[in-house]
């Protein structure tokens, strides 16, 4: 038996909440193209970023540790898969659409360049002249016009909805330009769990590989107030038990599980208390409605003021990011110095107005992995290095 599309959409009307996102009733694409005989809308556009060239980069791309200090650490890939996965069960939880959950989650650090939030700061500042970097609206350029898949349009031709998502993301690191999508609405509420399943998925993620790095202190990790919390609900008393890899896996497990439960319960009370029987009325609220309890957000923001004071500025990050920032300036000033070292596509993309040169060079290095950089960063740069 093969479920055709018309069914699909039927189930959706059948099981989804009043507030979600139904295939049926999205704004469609740019490029109006014929529907599938069994897949709906967001589950094609999920499928479409999974098989661009910028998601497969994003295995070497840096989360917080440079690929080269070992195989164990997230990196923006596994990053990005943890985050969905937290999208999905948020999501059902919510009765919500999965697939449009998904393919936001699944797009949302598309745009970013190599060696994390340090590259995106260098570039940010070598274009300062030329409208700046950020990686949130690199990605709805890699989306749109960069990733070339189909002969008669630019970019992926992605539903309203998600791109939508991908422009309202909204969290800490992010800079949200909403102008072409309606910033007087909110974002569908599969774009505002994204949102919070990308801040559980590093804040928990970060914690972890500081942990395991050795970088965090247990007995500091410990004092936290989202820790007592967490080493508590496990019967664990003592910080070192956090030395153990086992106690660590479980603390993580529990911690996440917290996040999600908290998350879960505080949008469904935020749902009710707003009246919220229709996407309409979801839309038209002033502010977002996924959210965590009152307890939850002051734990998160102590957790993530620590995360910031004892993992990000710990001197062996930094002196990764101080590396990182000297390859990509470097490179940079070398290819605007001389053009004709870029590869022809860009070379193209500049000589047949498409863009500047600086934006040219930009797109090009922001689409490097850490991995590719650092060899082009030899290539030209050490005489003995072939080119």
């Amino acid at each position: 038996m093969i479920v055709a599309r018309h069914q699909l959409e039927e189930r959706e009307w059948m099981t989804l909440a009043p507030y979600a996102m139904h295939n049926s009733a999205g704004r469609g694409r740019r490029y109006p193209e014929e529907a599938h005989p069994y897949r709906l809308d967001y589950q094609r556009d999920r499928d479409r970023i999974v098989h661009t060239t910028a998601f497969r980069r994003l295995e070497y791309k840096t989360q917080v540790f440079v690929y080269s200090e070992g195989d164990h650490y997230r990196n923006r890939l596994t990053h990005t898969i943890e985050v969905a996965q937290i999208g999905r069960t948020l999501a059902r939880s919510l009765g919500c659409n999965e697939d449009l959950t998904e393919a936001i989650c699944l797009a949302h650090d598309l745009g970013h360049p190599p060696f994390g939030h340090i590259g995106e700061g260098t570039l940010n500042h070598l274009m300062s002249e030329y409208d700046g970097f950020d990686h949130q609206r690199q990605t709805y350029r890699i989306l749109t016009e960069l990733e070339h898949r189909y002969p008669d349009h630019p970019g992926l031709n992605l539903t309203y909805e998600v791109l939508e998502g991908v422009v309202k993301h909204d969290t800490d690191y992010d800079v949200v330009d909403a102008r072409a999508y309606h910033p007087e609405e909110r974002g569908t509420l599969e774009c505002q769990l994204s949102n919070l399943a990308d801040e559980i998925a590093y804040n928990t993620s970060d914690l972890d590989d500081g942990l395991r790095s050795g970088i965090l202190e247990p007995a500091e990790v410990a004092d936290l107030a989202i820790a007592r919390r967490t080493l508590a609900s496990l019967g664990l008393t003592s910080a070192e038990n956090l030395r153990s890899d086992m106690a660590r896996y479980r603390f993580i497990h529990r911690l996440v599980a917290i996040e999600v439960s908290d998350a879960i319960q505080a949008t469904t009370t935020c749902l009710e208390q707003a009246g919220v029987e229709s996407l309409q009325d979801l839309r038209s609220l002033p502010q977002n409605v996924a959210t965590y309890s009152v307890e939850l957000a002051a734990e998160n923001h102590e957790l993530k003021r620590f995360l910031f004071e004892h993992f990000y500025r710990h001197f062996r990050v930094v002196r990764m990011a101080v590396k990182a920032q000297r390859v990509l300036s470097n490179l940079f000033r070398a290819y605007i110095d001389e053009p004709r070292q870029l590869p022809k596509e860009a070379q193209r993309r500049t000589a047949d107005g498409a863009t500047g040169l600086h934006r040219s060079v930009c797109d090009y290095l922001a689409g490097m992995t850490d991995r590719y950089a650092i060899q082009e960063y030899r290539r030209l740069f050490d005489m003995e290095e072939r080119a």
